[in-house]
């Protein structure tokens, strides 16, 4: 196959940040999309629910770490890249671009499901309201359970430090991470069991670009509601702020915990190789 010129660095990076995050968002929004909506008009059992969601999260990270991890580490979280750049050198000009590519590759990728559900969406909710909002978007208690705004707050906050925590343990080349380049797995299988573990406070965002992308989305598409939750209260500042001070949380306890104790002698690689490259994924 004959390549063209490389592109720059920086924008090769920037486009891997976008294919990744259009991935996470297509399969991740695609089945609540499937599961609240489609499920509501057809046989719930055959649409799916909790599990699928979880499962389908879980596989959307995965995914998306995979497209994106050779080029630019797989961030497809500005969480993650925030954290890395207070922890492990990731360079400060780059944080805003990435943050850049990922909020358009989850607004991108949410236009595309709100398109592809459009008459599913109308069908079942013709007003748009928050019946389905949370279909793109979280919302406190996912929209009926009794949680207001700090009890999400304090969710978003603790999903992502576990989150943090686990990428960082899965991924430090002195802790015996997952080999074989494995560890793009792993961590979804660790978003799947934050989904089963803390989904029902606040949706489990943990992820800024993810909940705010598709927020834009479905406002410019008629949800005239969006920045507010189920209770009218200005929501949207909160999986926004909450995983970045989450993020910093996990990284640090991480680090306080286990980084800094791991001893320096590093085991043999198993088969004798060189050690293979460490993945800043999420």
């Amino acid at each position: 196959m004959t390549r063209g010129p490389a592109m720059p660095e920086l924008a090769r990076e920037l486009a891997a940040e976008f294919a990744g995050t259009l991935i996470l968002i297509l399969f991740g929004v695609g089945v609540v999309a499937q599961a609240v909506a489609g499920s509501g008009l057809g046989d719930p059992q055959s649409l799916g629910g909790h599990d699928s969601i979880a499962w389908a999260w879980g596989i959307a990270v995965t995914l998306g770490v995979y497209v994106s991890a050779r080029i630019s580490g797989g961030h497809i979280n500005p969480a993650v890249t925030f954290a890395l750049a207070v922890f492990k050198g990731f360079p400060w000009r780059k944080v805003g671009p990435f943050w850049v590519a990922q909020f358009l590759g989850a607004f991108v990728a949410a236009l595309i499901v709100r398109w592809d559900y459009s008459e599913i969406l109308a069908k079942f909710d013709p007003g748009h309201t928050a019946k389905t909002q949370f279909v793109f978007s979280t919302m406190p208690g996912n929209g009926s359970l009794p949680v207001g705004t700090w009890g999400a707050f304090r969710d978003q906050v603790i999903g992502t430090a576990i989150l943090l925590f686990l990428v960082l343990a899965l991924t430090d080349l002195r802790n015996s991470p997952p080999l074989a380049n494995m560890a793009p797995l792993i961590i979804g299988l660790v978003v799947v069991a934050i989904g089963m573990a803390f989904g029902s406070d606040a949706g489990y965002a943990i992820n800024p670009a993810r909940d705010l992308g598709p927020r834009l989305a479905q406002y410019l598409t008629g949800y005239s509601d969006a920045w507010r939750d189920q209770h009218g209260d200005f929501y949207f500042w909160v999986p926004i702020a909450g995983p970045l001070i989450g993020a910093i949380v996990g990284a640090a306890l991480y680090i306080l915990l286990i980084g800094r104790n791991i001893p320096e002698d590093e085991p043999p690689q198993p088969g004798g190789g060189e050690p293979r490259p460490e993945y800043d994924v999420t």
